[in-house]
Formats: structure tokens, C-alpha cells, sequence
């Protein structure tokens, strides 16, 4: 079996470790913001520690990095921090699996993105694919209490995080892609660190201008923040891998076995029980999900 499948895995078993986290600082201690930073502030200086490592201990060069480069690594890093902040803030709104699940629209989107930005194309199964997780997301749209199907915060937040993570997985390919090197890892590394140095830097500004007091907040809850940044670091280690390896919608059609990691959790830890019909809606959207691993 390809490397690229194994990290994949990993990368999804460790992020949901980290949104585990993330929803207990939501529901008990910090704002959105606030629990978005938690993963950059914490994982940051330990992926510049690694990839510092790695690179004294292999005798690789620090690689040169074009203007193409940052404008992929840009546009990937600032999505990945709106499409972070909508997934918390989606946490709110409906249950921990439920919210998982909205946020896995971002397989059927990154496929779109990587054909427009990249040209990379999936199979006729991947329309298939397309189709069957639309009807699960049409299912899980529906509010608990009734209302609109499409017009509520829940939909919203789960629909444009979907597409944010998209656009970020298929801006962080297109980096890894511009580095001339032929070690993953120093594709994969570099690139990470970067783009979690930057991405400090942004939130922090943001929130020391909109939400005074909560950069000391964050820190205050270093036992848990702490783990946030460990489990993010460890999960972009292994999607940046598996990105500059593998065309990103394929590696997103993998990273869907997280939803068996989040189910679990939401019954085990949260005690969540899903309705009926969001149940259907995540039955279609796991077969959209097998579907696409059929086309790989």
C-alpha cells in the first residue's frame, strides 16, 4: 500500500484528536478565534523545530522558494484559518459528528479546485461520488427543529468550511509542487513550517486588534492548548506528506476515514446521538466516500 494512504490516515486520526480539543475550549473557555489560534500558537515553533532538525540530521539544503511558492502557501494558509474558524463555530450549532460530516464536503470541492487551479481530474466514479454526497449533505442540511434547509448557520458554516479546506489542501499541493527537491519530507516540512509561521503572525494581529485579552486566554490554557498544537502538528506533517505525494482530492478521499474516528467520539466522549435522518445523510455521504476510494 502507498505511503501516501498510511499518512493520510494518520493525519486524519490526529486531526480529529485536535478538534476534540478544539470543541472543549469552544464549549468551556475561549472564543472562536481563540480556539482557532490555539493550533498555530502552540504547533508553529514545534514544526520549525522539526523541520530545523531534519534538516541538520539529513545534510539537506534550506530549498529556494519562488513567488509562485508563497502565492500557493498565501492563499492555502489563509483559507485553512477561515475554514478552521467556521468548523469551531460550527460546533455551536449541531453536534460534534454532524459538524465533522458538513465540513467533509471539502473531498467533492477540493476535486473541483484541483481541476480548476491544477488540472488534476478524477475518474467518472468521482461524478458518481459527487452526486451520492450531495443527496447525504441535502439530508444533513436540515435543522434538528425544523426551518429552512439551506438558510441557517449550520449549513453555512459546514458548507464554507468545506470549501475553505478545499482551497487550502490544493494550495498547500500546489506549494509542496514548486519545491525543487526530491525529499517529501523536505517538501512537505518546509512548506508546513512556513505557512504555520505566518499564520501565527496573522492571528495573532487579528486578535490582539479584535479581541483583547484572548492571546492571554489561549495561553492560560496551555494543558489543553498545548495539545491542540501538538495533534495539528502532528496531522499537517502527515497531510502535507500525502499532498506532495498525491493529487489532494484523492488524499482527501482517504482522509474521509475520520469520520469512523469521529462517530466514535461523538458517542464514547460527547454521549451525542444523531437523528435519523442525519444518520441517512452520513450513510450517503460514506458511500460517496467509497466511491471515491473505488476510483483511485
Amino acid at each position: 500500500m502507498a505511503l501516501w494512504i498510511f499518512v493520510s490516515v494518520f493525519a486524519a486520526f490526529m486531526q480529529n484528536l485536535r478538534f476534540m480539543l478544539q470543541k472543549h475550549l469552544k464549549a468551556t473557555k475561549l472564543s472562536t478565534g481563540g480556539a482557532t489560534f490555539s493550533r498555530f500558537l502552540f504547533s508553529s515553533p514545534l514544526v520549525a523545530l522539526a523541520v530545523w532538525g531534519y534538516l541538520s540530521w539529513s545534510g539537506a539544503a534550506f530549498p529556494a522558494l519562488s513567488g509562485t511558492f508563497w502565492a500557493y502557501a498565501l492563499t492555502g494558509g489563509i483559507a485553512q484559518i477561515l475554514a478552521t474558524a467556521c468548523v469551531v463555530a460550527l460546533f455551536a450549532e449541531r453536534n460534534f459528528a454532524v459538524g465533522i460530516v458538513f465540513k467533509k464536503t471539502e473531498v467533492v470541492l477540493t476535486a473541483l479546485v484541483g481541476l480548476v487551479v491544477l488540472g488534476e481530474g478524477v475518474s467518472s466514479l468521482g461524478v458518481v461520488a459527487i452526486v451520492v454526497g450531495f443527496a447525504g449533505v441535502m439530508l444533513l442540511s436540515d435543522p434538528p427543529q425544523g426551518g429552512a434547509r439551506f438558510l441557517n448557520k449550520a449549513t453555512g458554516f459546514g458548507l464554507s468550511s468545506g470549501l475553505l479546506f478545499a482551497v487550502s489542501a490544493v494550495g498547500y499541493r500546489g506549494a509542496a509542487m514548486q519545491i525543487d527537491s526530491v525529499d517529501v519530507i523536505v517538501r512537505a516540512g518546509v512548506t508546513l513550517a512556513m505557512v504555520t509561521a505566518y499564520q501565527t503572525i496573522i492571528m495573532a494581529a487579528w486578535l490582539a486588534w479584535r479581541d483583547t485579552g484572548e492571546i492571554g486566554r489561549v495561553v492560560a490554557s496551555w494543558r489543553v492548548s498545548s495539545l491542540v498544537g501538538v495533534t495539528s502538528m502532528c496531522g499537517s506533517f502527515g497531510w502535507f506528506i500525502a499532498f506532495a505525494l498525491q493529487n489532494a482530492a484523492y488524499v482527501k478521499a482517504v482522509g474521509q476515514v475520520e469520520l469512523v474516528f469521529t462517530f466514535l467520539a461523538s458517542y464514547f466522549i460527547f454521549k451525542e446521538r444523531s437523528t435519523p435522518k442525519e444518520i441517512a445523510g452520513i450513510a450517503l455521504i460514506v458511500i460517496s466516500i467509497l466511491v471515491l476510494v473505488a476510483a483511485l
